[in-house]
């Protein structure tokens, strides 16, 4: 299946590059007007750039794992920490987890600094720095520790106590889990990676507030993100839980649209509040994730399915790190519905913005991102099938102009 799934993975990312490469030489013409055809060109080489080393970044993964199962690494890993930590399962546990998620961080690490150092660099989207990139990398692993291993030590101690419907309450913690991080992210997590000022521009607040105002939306103000510290890519988001919500514009989107603009991609945010996208998601992930947790539980003693992945000895910590590995080629079927959903949602808030602000603006908004971004504006169909979240330009753009607007 591993084998199966990253062969498809990669006749993909193929087909993606030869559908770019094809029509590089021409802007569509729903765009002419607006993209020129050295920026079609350059989002076609940086589409195709990302491309390649996505396809490495497979063949990097996919021999990862194999190393971990059929070579035995895993079970050899396993052993060394049995040494370590002889007379206490848990410890053992938490050793074992640790070492295969170094492991795994140092065999992304030559892929992330090309992305961020080459490509990015390359294409002239990147402001981070080495020391920086570091730095980040330092706050992830500590957080890392700090959070995740109470969690995981909490999960071990479930799995062992709590009989044969242990994987309901891992459930249940996993959902107790995510709400905390939800609400308190905005202000204790994302400050440790960026700076987040009010926004100062009279106008631009005022335009806002009255959008939200309309919409009857509550959030705890609206911030500007350094963004441009690390990449001048630029985006905007709401963040946050319940009465914690806040809505955050990246300082290089702010830059780069015009108020109007700004406030039509705000609507579009505001959408997927007003049309409860961000609950569905939640629970659509939730509900997945008792699925995921109910399978486990039904192979956790099951001795096949330790033995094909070349485990001698079984362990909870063993049963997690095996699962979690193998998961993704089994979910990768399925990833195309994922996409249609969340596509459709997106349709879904572009109307909902085109109500409560101009559909001319967000188009203008859309454009200027495709752009300055260096998104593609001609994805294979297939490709986009599995992996975008997004519509495809053209379709997003001719279903706003066909949208009645405010």
């Amino acid at each position: 299946m591993l084998t199966g799934s990253t062969a498809v993975q990669i006749w993909l990312s193929i087909r993606h590059m030869r559908h770019v490469r094809a029509r590089q030489s021409k802007v569509p013409a729903e765009f002419s007007s607006d993209i020129p055809l050295e920026a079609h060109q350059k989002a076609a080489a940086y589409t195709i750039s990302k491309s390649r080393l996505g396809i490495l970044d497979l063949l990097i993964g996919m021999l990862v794992v194999l190393v971990f199962t059929a070579g035995g690494f895993l079970q050899q890993i396993s052993d060394l920490c049995s040494t370590v930590a002889a007379s206490t399962t848990y410890v053992h546990g938490l050793l074992l987890v640790a070492c295969v998620a170094t492991i795994g961080v140092i065999a992304d690490l030559p892929v992330s600094l090309y992305r961020t150092f080459g490509i990015e660099a390359r294409f002239g989207f990147n402001k981070t720095t080495l020391p920086m990139y570091f730095a980040d990398m330092g706050k992830q692993l500590s957080l890392g520790v700090v959070i995740g291993m109470p969690l995981l030590l909490l999960v071990l101690w479930v799995t062992d106590r709590m009989g044969e419907y242990w994987w309901f309450w891992v459930w249940l913690i996993w959902i107790a889990f995510n709400l905390l991080i939800l609400t308190v992210y905005p202000t204790l997590i994302a400050p440790i990676f960026n700076k987040f000022s009010p926004l100062m521009d009279e106008n631009l607040r005022h335009r806002i507030d009255n959008l939200v105002h309309r919409c009857g939306f509550e959030s705890k103000g609206v911030y500007v993100m350094d963004g441009s510290r690390r990449s001048s890519h630029g985006n905007a988001y709401f963040t946050g839980f319940g009465s914690n919500r806040r809505i955050v514009l990246f300082d290089t989107l702010i830059a780069r649209l015009e108020a109007a603009e700004l406030e039509a991609v705000l609507a579009h945010e505001l959408g997927h509040f007003a049309k409860r996208h961000v609950l569905k998601r939640i629970a659509m992930i939730f509900a997945g994730s008792l699925v995921v947790l109910s399978v486990l539980g039904a192979l956790r003693n099951t001795p096949w399915f330790y033995s094909a992945f070349g485990i001698d000895t079984a362990s909870t910590a063993m049963t997690f790190v095996l699962f979690f590995m193998i998961m993704p080629s089994f979910l990768f079927p399925i990833q195309p519905l994922s996409s249609l959903y969340s596509r459709r949602q997106e349709y879904e808030a572009d109307a909902y913005a085109a109500l409560h602000s101009k559909s001319s603006d967000l188009i203008h908004a859309l454009v200027k991102l495709y752009k300055d971004n260096a998104s593609t504006l001609t994805p294979d169909p297939l490709y986009s099938a599995f992996h975008d979240s997004h519509p495809p330009a053209s379709l997003r753009i001719a279903r706003l102009r066909a949208t009645p607007s405010a």
